[in-house]
């Protein structure tokens, strides 16, 4: 008997803006599904036209007349510290909502939201060594500086899979920049802003700081297209994000787009091919594949396709699926049913274009409630088929063979992605060396790897921009130079002169 546990939100059928729940333009609502029992989770307020101008006016009239964006970056960070604290003791309210929404299995959702806070105190601790005004010797004039500002409105457009986290990497530096925020959510995902915007009121954030709403795409377009939001910051589907850059480029808007991926592992001839697997597999699992930089074209060399294949399949054969609060089950269900419909479409298409299905492939047969489906491994597969080259986002691994370590790279590049890539060799120069001609935003050595708290981002069609680490908070600020005769009595530059 699968969990069902009620919804722990305050104000479902209402919208966070201006600083207060106030009751949406229409009585229309957005049934949000429990992914491992296909019940009713909640019900929740779905935002129209007028909510999205509401949120957007509440929001500039913050930037333009409120005391947010005039405030050092030392009183931002201290509601920043107090978020965090508040999203702490949230922790357990916020792993239930993420399992139940996404399907990710509960104690590593528990893991994911106790940490959830320590993305906020990042940038709450950049407050004091960021280089907010630098000073420089101009060629002409007697004090040159650079000051960087906050960008404006933002819009923060959230997706299903991985929502608290992806709203802590954009809204905590956009926040720390002095931006004021409509965040976004998703229809499938929305309770983890609902978490944010209880912990905004419950810190007496000041009012149309950080606005919140629920809408699915038609009325999100009107979000991008606004002439009042300076900035959208989006993860999602290459598709949408190219929409989204469209759109921007009219009317000149900033954006950052954080895309998806098909991320290749290159595994060398010198390293142990059981381990490789186990580590790739282990991370494939994550959120039921629901990621956009998880490795799934995995490349090895000619002779040993058959052996990676046999290892990949091995170890999915141990991967438990079920109930994703069992403590005893590692995958849980795919966030919706038309993400397993999508899932399966691609299965069939890889084996309707001639790769070899070695595991997987079915949805489990002890489970009849759910959107679950097998981890799946296909063998013999072209870098060309569809499976190799478009985003599943599913727990589907292709294996590809090649003749030579040139040849490996040249396959890993040969994708319109850039979002991640891992090398597996117990070699660190040539490790560094292959990273250094791999197209990607991130390369791991030995093992899947991204890092926040440096930069994330991709190459190609896997985006434009990074987030995390001092990086994610530049494209929240603009450049400003200012030249003086003289040294204002209130400057305290931070940063070097030069």
């Amino acid at each position: 008997m699968m969990t069902n546990p009620m919804a722990p939100i305050q104000n479902p059928d209402l919208l966070f803006i201006g600083g207060e729940w106030v009751k949406p333009s229409s009585d229309a609502k957005i049934d949000v599904i429990n992914s491992g029992t296909e019940e009713l989770f909640m019900r929740v307020a779905e935002a129209q036209e007028t909510d999205i101008n509401r949120a957007v006016a509440a929001a500039r009239q913050a930037f333009d007349h409120g005391p947010w964006p005039g405030m050092k970056p030392a009183e931002r960070a201290s509601y920043i510290n107090a978020i965090a604290a508040e999203l702490d003791k949230r922790a357990e309210t916020s792993a239930r909502i993420f399992t139940t929404e996404s399907g990710m299995i509960h104690g590593m959702a528990m893991h994911r939201s106790a940490s959830l806070g320590n993305d906020y105190r990042y940038y709450a601790d950049l407050a004091d060594s960021f280089a907010f005004v630098e000073e420089h010797k101009p060629r002409f004039g007697n004090l040159g500086l650079i000051v960087r500002e906050p960008v404006g409105v933002v819009a923060a457009i959230i997706p299903w899979n991985s929502p608290a986290g992806l709203i802590a990497i954009k809204s905590a530096p956009a926040l720390l920049a002095g931006c004021c925020l409509i965040i976004k959510v998703s229809p499938e995902a929305p309770g983890a802003a609902y978490v944010l915007a209880e912990v905004c009121e419950a810190i007496g954030l000041p009012p149309g700081v950080v606005n919140i709403v629920t809408a699915d795409r038609e009325v999100s377009e009107l979000l991008v297209r606004h002439p009042d939001v300076d900035k959208v910051t989006f993860t999602g589907s290459t598709a949408a994000g190219q929409r989204i850059a469209s759109i921007c480029g009219d009317r000149i808007a900033r954006c950052t787009l954080e895309l998806g991926g098909k991320s290749p592992a290159i595994v060398l001839d010198d390293y142990d091919m059981e381990s490789a697997a186990n580590l790739i597999a282990g991370a494939a699992i994550a959120l039921t594949g629901q990621g956009c930089s998880l490795l799934t074209r995995v490349i090895v060399t000619r002779k040993r396709h058959d052996t990676m294949v046999d290892a990949l399949s091995a170890s999915f054969k141990k991967v438990a699926v079920g109930d994703p609060f069992d403590p005893a089950v590692q995958m849980g269900p795919l966030a919706m049913r038309r993400q397993r419909d999508r899932v399966e479409g691609y299965i069939a298409k890889g084996q309707n274009e001639g790769a070899t299905l070695a595991t997987g492939g079915r949805r489990p047969a002890h489970l009849d409630r759910g959107f679950f489906i097998e981890p799946t491994v296909f063998g013999n597969v072209d870098n060309h088929a569809t499976i190799a080259q478009e985003e599943i986002f599913g727990p589907v691994l292709s294996v590809i063979s090649v003749d030579s370590e040139e040849e490996a790279v040249e396959t890993a590049n040969d994708t319109i992605y850039g979002l991640n890539a891992s090398v597996f060799t117990n070699d660190v120069d040539r490790a560094y060396a292959i990273s250094r001609r791999l197209r990607s935003g991130t390369v791991g050595h030995n093992s899947f790897q991204t890092d926040f708290t440096m930069a994330f981002g991709g190459f190609k069609q896997s985006g434009i921009g990074r987030e995390g680490g001092v990086e994610g908070l530049f494209p929240f600020l603009e450049t400003k130079t200012v030249i003086l005769d003289d040294r204002p009595s209130a400057l305290i530059p931070v940063g070097p002169v030069s």
